[in-house]
Order: structure tokens, then C-alpha cells, then sequence
């Protein structure tokens, strides 16, 4: 591939431009009006407008990206996570016109996107699921299951993804009211109102395994990330390895995740999410066919660059490494830096008048803004990722403990304060954390 199409925005765009033009490939940025002064579109070797800031007028506009795709005569395109990532349409007209898309192929992502149909496919592999149901119609139905499934459970969007139509529910009343809401929910988002339940795991961590496929066959893990500190079922930090597993769980969670990419044939970058209870059982909760937020957390550990590797297996490479040949080294811990209101995780957009990130040395920060830059309230409010490895867990949180104390960000609100209380708590520094841990409250 000399030419590649980046159908995404912000801090990942800018990520895939760096590795393109280290291996010699051109880029083409698109961009809407909300982001025409932004980082990435200046990096880009060039950059294509392609319309007004609103998402669905601009980057989920597939046909509009292919139309340009096309006009500029790229090899490839690369979606990034989020937006146009786990389109399986998309990602079939993009290869029924002659262009490589840098992820899996069209049919697998429309399998593993629906979580009824990946539930069962898994089950059939032998991966272990949560206990739950297929599709659900009626009010009636939903109370029956749970009932037999037993309190409380989960009302899940099919089609869901980044903890968007997921609802707690601990008894029937709360079943039947959120049930039309979730699937109205579900609608509009996902384009589908299928939902069904899952038994809740109370105490539990979120663990996932990264693994990467190529078409001759060879599947292998990544290691870990335990990415259980969350708030609305959203990732905040993300570390590797867990601090949680024992090495019998951990031998266990990748080869049950190697076991699960097998089963559908996995070619390029996946995660398999896992939900882990209190004695280290675990369950398959669903498959992201597509490069993760969380990524630079292997990459720091194993010092492998995953973009890269999505390139050469996209352009029908085998994987560079076999499985003996990867080891992980150190800890690594991401923070995902937003501009938000850190008591109620609300989005605080606006004008960054000051960005100061103080000593990076040893420090990865993957971010989409610079100083007077503008947080629109059209996007994802994350503002940067801060990856900090280092040969030990204790060694990286001090580091981040020292870089969020000087870190000076002005004109916004953020989530600093929440990092630094997490930072200084006593659980949370001895690895003793669930995905509840947010709820007890950090900054007032």
C-alpha cells in the first residue's frame, strides 16, 4: 500500500498517520467544519472536507468517504475505532470497490456486532458465556427469563457498544420499565431494537485479551488489559497485566481467547472481552473486531506496533511474530484524559487557553489537541491518552501520580482530580478495584 485513507478523527487519526508515514505510506485525512484547524488534519500528507460537524453529516458518512477514497485513488483505508469501525456494510463497499479495508473481514464483523448471534457461536466454541437469553419481544418474556435467570441482570442493546443501551435491573418492576426505553434506545442508536439479558456479576473485573490473526491461519494474544475502572460502563483506565489474575486464570484467559478468534476464523487486530467474578471464573461478553481506545497499553508492554501489523496483514502479510516470540515486559497504565466534569462525568467542551504538559520524559501521551485548541460538543470529549510504563505497577502509578500534579490545563474542565483521587486511594493502589469502584465516589 503506498496511499491510505484514515476514515476517522482526533487523537487516532493522528496515530495512524504517524506509523503510515514511518513505513513510507501517504495519507489522506477527511475532516468536518468542526474540525478543519485540528492536529491531524495538518499531519495528513492531505486532507479531504467532507462536511458539517455533526457525525452523521461528515464522519458517518460512508458513501461520502468512499466517494473520496476513490477520487484520491488510495489502496486502503484505515476506520480507527468508533464511527465507521465495526460497519459491516461500510467495510463491504469498501472492499467490493476495490479498496483494502485495514480491519477484519465485512462477515465477521457483522457476526461478532451482533452480541445474540456471537453468544451463541461462542457457546457452540466452547468459550464460556454469561448466563442469558437470544432476542426478547415482550415485556412478559423479559420477566419470565429473568425470573428463571434470577436478579439481577443486565437488559442489553444487541447492537450495543460502549456501554450505550446497557441497564441494570434488580427486580421486575425495573425490568418492565426500562425494557421499552432501552429498546427505543437501542433503535436509535444502533439502527436495531433487538435487546436481551444477561445474569449481572456482582464484584466483577473487565478483562480483555488483545489478539491479532492473519489469513494463513496464525492467531495469537497480546496479553492482557484489565480496564474495569469505569464510569456509565465506559473505560476510563486501562493496565496490563492485571493486577487481579493468577497465572492459572491468566494461561486460561488466552487460550480461551485464542480459542474464540479461531472460531471465527479472526484475521487482523480483535479484543475479546471477558467479565471476571470474585474467584477468577470468567465469561465472554463480547468481540471488537477493530483496533481498541486502549491499545498503546500492548504496545508498551510487548513493543510491538499494532497499526503497523494491521498494514502488513491487511496487505495479505503473514504476522511478523508467532506467539513464543512475544513477551510482555514491565506494567503499563493508560489514563483517558476528558474534558468533563469530574463529579458528574458530564462533557465540559470548549477552548483549551492553556495546555501545558509538563515533563514527558518516559511518558506517552497520544492526544488529538493542542494549546488553543477547541473541545467541540460534536465528539467524543477525550482530550488525550497518558500511558505510563515502567518495570513495575507501583513505579508507573508514581509516575502518573508526579505527571498529573504538574500537568496545567486551562479553559475546561477535566477529569484530573478524579485521576489524582484515584491515585491516592489505598484499593486502588493495591489492585483492589471491581467496574463498581467509581460508584462510591472520588471528587465532591
Amino acid at each position: 500500500m503506498q496511499k491510505i485513507l484514515i476514515a476517522n478523527r482526533g487523537e487516532i487519526a493522528s496515530r495512524i498517520i504517524k506509523t503510515c508515514h514511518e513505513m513510507g505510506i501517504e495519507t489522506i485525512a477527511v475532516y468536518s467544519d468542526a474540525d478543519r484547524d485540528m492536529p491531524f488534519v495538518k499531519a495528513a500528507t492531505k486532507a479531504v472536507h467532507i462536511g458539517e460537524a455533526p457525525v452523521n453529516k461528515s464522519y458517518l458518512q460512508g458513501d461520502m468517504i468512499l466517494e473520496a477514497a476513490l477520487r484520491e485513488k488510495v489502496d486502503g483505508i484505515h476506520p480507527g475505532y468508533g464511527l465507521l469501525s465495526e460497519n459491516a456494510e461500510f467495510a463491504s463497499n469498501v472492499t467490493n470497490a476495490g479498496v483494502i479495508f485495514i480491519g477484519p473481514n465485512p462477515k465477521t464483523i457483522e457476526i461478532m456486532g451482533d452480541k445474540i448471534v456471537s453468544r451463541m457461536m461462542m457457546e457452540k466454541a466452547g468459550v464460556p458465556v454469561v448466563p442469558g437469553s437470544s432476542g426478547i419481544k415482550t415485556e412478559e418474556e423479559a420477566v419470565s427469563i429473568a425470573d428463571s435467570i434470577g436478579y439481577p441482570v443486565m437488559l442489553k442493546a444487541s447492537s450495543g457498544g460502549g456501554g450505550i443501551g446497557m441497564v441494570l435491573c434488580e427486580n421486575d418492576q425495573a425490568l418492565m420499565r426500562s425494557f421499552a426505553s432501552t429498546k427505543a434506545r437501542a433503535m436509535s442508536y444502533f439502527g436495531s431494537d433487538e435487546v436481551f439479558i444477561e445474569k449481572y456479576i456482582p464484584n466483577a473485573r473487565h478483562i480483555e485479551v488483545q489478539v491479532f490473526g492473519d489469513s494463513y491461519g496464525n492467531v495469537v494474544h497480546l496479553f492482557e488489559r484489565d480496564c474495569s475502572i469505569q464510569r456509565r460502563h465506559q473505560k476510563v483506565i486501562e493496565e496490563s497485566p492485571s493486577p487481579f489474575l493468577s497465572e492459572e486464570a491468566r494461561k486460561r484467559l488466552y487460550e480461551t481467547a485464542i480459542k474464540a478468534a479461531r472460531a471465527v476464523n479472526y484475521s487482523n487486530a480483535g479484543t475479546i472481552e471477558f467479565i471476571v467474578d470474585e474467584n477468577q471464573n470468567f465469561y465472554f461478553l463480547e468481540m471488537n473486531t477493530r483496533l481498541q481506545v486502549e491499545h498503546p497499553v500492548t504496545e508498551q508492554i510487548t513493543g510491538i506496533d499494532l497499526v503497523q501489523w494491521q498494514i502488513l496483514v491487511a496487505r495479505g502479510e503473514k504476522l511478523p511474530l508467532l506467539q513464543p516470540e512475544i513477551q510482555s515486559m514491565g506494567h503499563a497504565i493508560e489514563f483517558r484524559l476528558y474534558a468533563e466534569d469530574p463529579v458528574r462525568f458530564l462533557p465540559s467542551p470548549g477552548k483549551i487557553s492553556k495546555l501545558n504538559w509538563g515533563d514527558t520524559n518516559g511518558i506517552r501521551i497520544d492526544s488529538g489537541y493542542e494549546e488553543e485548541g477547541t473541545v467541540t460538543p460534536f465528539y467524543d470529549p477525550m482530550i488525550a491518552k497518558c500511558i505510563f510504563h515502567e518495570h513495575s505497577r507501583k513505579k508507573s502509578l508514581l509516575k502518573a501520580k508526579n505527571f498529573f500534579g504538574n500537568l496545567q490545563i486551562e479553559g475546561i474542565k477535566t477529569n484530573v482530580p478524579l485521576f489524582q483521587n484515584i491515585l491516592d486511594d489505598e484499593d486502588f493502589q493495591k489492585g483492589s478495584y471491581t467496574t463498581g469502584f467509581l460508584n462510591k465516589g472520588f471528587v465532591k
